[in-house]
């Protein structure tokens, strides 16, 4: 259903992502698309569908394709829909009562047809960009990171719902529980090469059969290497012998032993790890943050009703509840990119607070890398490349603007702007969204090491138990709870 031959891309010159790519996809085929961040995994599921131009090469597609994009929140579509209904709708002549018995199978029942599409969830508008995608009955779904933003419900109605579809798809995913339970093939975007490498198999068949050829790698560069050092040996021998033969031996030996080093296979580099270490915090008073009384509404739509809650310095404080329950809403309201209704924000006289936010609201697209780093912190320039290389930009990257970065990158600029500036208190909203299954062990083990305090949101039930919190704001109930791991379970079934 799809052939690429020799596709390649690249910004410019300098900076190819892909190079001369070749793979093909059959029909029913379910494809796992992974690699590192910034590998060019998003990019090239844009180039399929024909939003970006490649620099070289052939693709041919037989069907038509349906596509999830990886930051819905910037679907110019959905951003331009007065209405739910006319956001999915599209094409489409599906009366209200199919639409509805549709959105029931993909658990959106309770949405309001008429509603703007704008004031859902993170977890809400992925779900309805996946819906609207299937209203179009496509060929080929391409899903890149479909279970962004959402709670464990929803990522569980994702895995089942792939894991039962009889048409063909292809899935960008850190959720190496979802990438398990639904692929039967892998596609790894290798960023040292810039070619894709296929493997059969879940992602768990493909981390033994990666394995397996890595060491089968190994053993070839062990023999050629022991077969290189024995001819070094017998050339060595014959440069004692000074007859025109042995010169003319000595010679063809070396051409040998020169044409065996230069065809010697070498191991693949290892992946770069982000250096992460978040600073000791500044001092701060008992209570960094309160909330008191804070109401919430969009329209006639109630988000947060008498809100009220403080956070202790030092204490890991997480916000729990399902997709809409106003977890995201609340944070900008601490953090003043939003208004309440009624109620108020009370702040330390000494707090000093770093955001993360999952949908980057915070950025200037068009702003370069390195220029917004150099103006958020006091550093020389050669400091400021410094603290970027740790965060894996490279002279190439620094001076790409934001909104040309990848999910994962982006994530990573964040959390480098939070180590460079002095805060006591960091407000993180799904801090891994985004970042492959390495930067994510590393990001959690600085926030576990963190001595600050901490408040956080995230729908992963792993991360949250690693994290150990000492409290949490259970949403929509408004209650404060002393942390147990029973609260796991409300994680998993919101």
């Amino acid at each position: 259903m799809i052939k690429v031959t020799e596709l390649s891309f690249g910004y410019n010159t300098a900076n190819s992502i892909l190079d001369a790519v070749d793979f093909t996809v059959g029909k029913g085929q379910k494809i796992g698309l992974v690699g590192p961040n910034g590998a060019g995994k998003s990019t090239l599921l844009r180039i399929l569908m024909g939003f970006e131009t490649p620099t070289g090469g052939v693709i041919q597609v037989i069907g038509n394709m349906g596509y999830v994009p990886q930051e819905v929140k910037y679907d110019q579509t959905l951003e331009n829909c007065r209405s739910i209904k006319e956001y999915l709708i599209n094409d489409s002549e599906l009366n209200d009562f199919d639409l509805r018995k549709f959105l029931d199978n993909l658990e959106l029942s309770n949405l309001d047809l008429e509603g703007s599409p704008k004031l859902l969830s993170g977890g809400q508008k992925t779900k309805l960009a996946l819906a609207r995608a299937l209203l179009s009955e496509p060929d080929i779904l391409l899903l890149d990171e479909p279970t962004n933003f959402m709670d464990v419900s929803g990522k569980k109605f994702v895995m089942n719902f792939l894991s039962k579809y009889p048409k063909t798809f292809i899935l960008i995913s850190h959720d190496l529980k979802l990438l398990d339970k639904s692929i039967d093939k892998v596609l790894y975007v290798n960023i040292h090469t810039k070619k894709i490498e296929d493997y059969k198999g879940n992602y768990s068949d493909y981390l033994k059969l990666k394995k397996e050829r890595e060491e089968l790698l190994k053993k070839q560069i062990r023999i050629k290497t022991r077969h290189i050092e024995s001819m070094k040996k017998s050339l060595t021998k014959i440069s004692r012998r000074h007859s025109a033969k042995g010169v003319r031996q000595r010679v063809m030996m070396r051409r040998r032993i020169e044409r065996l080093e230069e065809k010697l296979p070498t191991m693949p580099p290892e992946l770069d790890k982000i250096s992460l270490d978040l600073p000791t915090p500044s001092r701060v008073g008992e209570l960094p943050i309160r909330a008191k009384g804070i109401y919430k509404s969009y329209g006639d739509l109630k988000v947060l009703e008498n809100v009220d809650f403080s956070i202790r310095r030092g204490e890991k404080f997480v916000l729990i509840g399902p997709n809409g329950a106003g977890k995201s809403t609340l944070l900008k309201i601490l953090v003043g990119l939003m208004m309440p209704g009624k109620g108020e924000v009370i702040y330390d006289y000494n707090l000093k607070f770093g955001y993360y936010s999952q949908e980057f609201e915070n950025f200037d697209f068009n702003e370069r890398v390195f220029n917004l780093v150099s103006r958020k912190s006091k550093f020389d320039d050669g400091q400021v490349r410094s603290i970027l290389a740790r965060f894996l930009f490279d002279e190439n990257k620094i001076k790409q603007t934001i909104g040309s970065l990848s999910g994962g990158e982006k994530t990573r600029l964040s959390i480098a702007l939070l180590v460079i500036q002095d805060f006591n208190l960091l407000i993180l909203d799904e801090p891994t969204t985004y970042l492959d299954p390495m930067s994510q062990r590393i990001i959690l083990e600085a926030i576990k090491a963190y001595k600050g305090t901490l408040l956080l949101v995230s729908h992963t039930e792993d991360f949250i138990k690693e994290i150990n919190p000492t409290r949490a704001l259970l949403l929509p109930e408004n209650q404060v709870k002393l942390w147990s791991d029973d609260l796991l379970n409300k994680v998993i079934v919101v």
